[in-house]
This record gives structure tokens, C-alpha cells and sequence, in this order.
């Protein structure tokens, strides 16, 4: 059959990404406290298109990742990109794999367990021969306004917030020492269950630590910075305010020397 996709292109311009998004497939991924665990991902995948071709061949992508044996770590997401830049004929390949992370926590008082979910990424490019991998969290928050503080004679105002932290790194990274280190940026972590005794706890111990969106970031920004294996950070906070009618945000990113 005629091979519409490799046919010249009537505008000669080369598209830096085209390729499918959002296909979701079961996968294993790693877990500290239990080796693996089980979730649901949704991969988006691309690759570089020379100005001189009309299209690329979309089904190629799936097949490609019908290749991955529904787990993913290192070795089998360098093999998927690679993979899919061969495939395609490319000379550059992108994978993002999107999916929530389960953590079971413990309640600050009570000790009464249960699971937390967490968005994470895993996001693998293989530009030329040159392969790279961005691993990333989201993690809730609460924040209590230093200001707020410091001005009121009763309370002040106080909010949940996110932390979104994305990093390259030599070695090796857990998902949940980037997740720890988000919960310990905010004033404090939140969590699925709360008995009164940890209502009470959690309250009073975010009012005896106040943050602005600013010291979540930087904070966030220091952990990273200490960390030995990570490369290159970025950090974004968002605090979805409770007396305004917007959001606060704060970001930072840096190449480790």
C-alpha cells in the first residue's frame, strides 16, 4: 500500500516533536518499602521529523511501547526511547510517563495508617546517542502565611499547597526521598486520615512553623542542592490561597556544578 507519511512534505519545516499522548497501560514500578507496586500510567511519546517527510507513523509508537513488559525502571525506559527512536527513524526520541505513587503514612498522633498518592513523572530523552532521564513529584502541603501571623491577634491564614519538583541525577533517586523532602519544605505535610489528637497536632505544629510560598521553594531548592546524586533541579510551589482569589507561586531552577 502507498506510504502516505514518508511522502514529500508540501511546507519544508521540520517539526521538533510529533508523536501520540495520554495512552494509558498497567505498570510496576519500583517502591522502597516493598520493592514494587503496582499503578496506572499514561505515556506520552514523540520524536524530530525532518522537514522533507509529510508524517510519522503513529501506530509505531504503540508498538514500541508493547515492548516495554509493563515495568519500568532504568534499563527498561532507556530500551523504550531508544527503541522508539529506531522505529520511527528518528535521530531524537521523548517518553513521559505520568502515574500516582502509593506511600502508606502514619498519622502524626494517633499513628492510624493510611496510603497517600503522589503524581509522579518519569521522563526519558535520547538526544543524538546522548540519553537523559528527569524523574518527579507532586506533593500536598500546608502553609501558614508569616505575615498573617505577625499581624493578627487571633490565627492567621493558612492553606494547602503543592510542591512540584523535577531532577537529573547520577546514580540512583527514590520517589519517596523527593516526596519526604517536599512534605518537610511546607509548614506540614498533610495527610489522608486525621484523628482529633492529629487535627490537633498537625494544626499546631504548621502555626509553630510559618512559610511563605518563597521559603517552600528555597527550602525544597536546598534539599535538592544537598542531595549527592541529583545533577539538576527544578522546583515550582503553588499555594492555592485561602483569602485570595488566586494562586501564589514560586519557582527555582539550577545545573549543579
Amino acid at each position: 500500500m502507498k506510504d502516505i507519511q514518508s511522502s514529500p512534505s508540501e511546507v519544508l519545516i521540520p517539526i521538533d516533536r510529533v508523536g501520540i499522548r495520554s495512552i494509558r497501560l498497567p505498570l510496576t514500578v519500583r517502591d522502597r518499602a516493598n520493592g514494587t507496586q503496582n499503578t496506572v500510567a499514561e505515556v506520552d511519546m514523540a520524536v524530530d521529523l525532518p522537514a522533507e517527510f509529510k508524517g510519522t507513523h503513529m501506530s509505531r509508537f504503540v508498538e514500541a511501547l508493547e515492548s516495554l513488559g509493563g515495568a519500568l525502571d532504568y534499563k527498561s525506559l532507556r530500551g523504550l526511547v531508544a527503541g522508539v527512536r529506531d522505529r520511527l527513524e528518528a535521530r531524537n526520541a521523548h517518553v513521559t510517563v505520568r502515574f500516582p505513587y502509593f506511600v502508606r503514612r502514619s498519622s502524626p498522633a494517633s499513628g492510624a495508617a493510611s496510603t497517600m498518592d503522589y503524581a509522579c513523572t518519569v521522563q526519558g530523552d535520547l538526544i543524538g546517542e546522548r540519553f537523559r532521564i528527569t524523574l518527579g513529584v507532586e506533593a500536598p502541603v500546608m502553609t501558614v502565611c508569616p505575615c498573617s501571623l505577625a499581624i493578627s491577634d487571633q490565627g492567621a491564614h493558612s492553606q494547602r499547597a503543592v510542591v512540584r519538583a523535577r531532577c537529573r541525577y547520577k546514580g540512583f533517586v527514590w520517589l519517596e526521598e523527593l516526596i519526604d523532602m517536599a512534605e518537610a519544605a511546607g509548614s506540614s505535610p498533610v495527610y489522608a486520615l486525621l484523628k482529633r489528637e492529629d487535627e490537633k497536632h498537625v494544626t499546631e505544629a504548621a502555626f509553630d512553623n510559618p512559610r511563605f510560598v518563597e521559603d517552600v521553594a528555597r527550602s525544597m531548592a536546598k534539599a535538592l542542592e544537598e542531595h549527592p546524586a541529583v545533577t539538576w533541579y527544578a522546583v515550582e510551589v503553588e499555594s492555592f490561597e485561602s483569602i485570595h482569589n488566586h494562586c501564589a507561586v514560586a519557582g527555582i531552577e539550577r545545573e549543579k556544578a
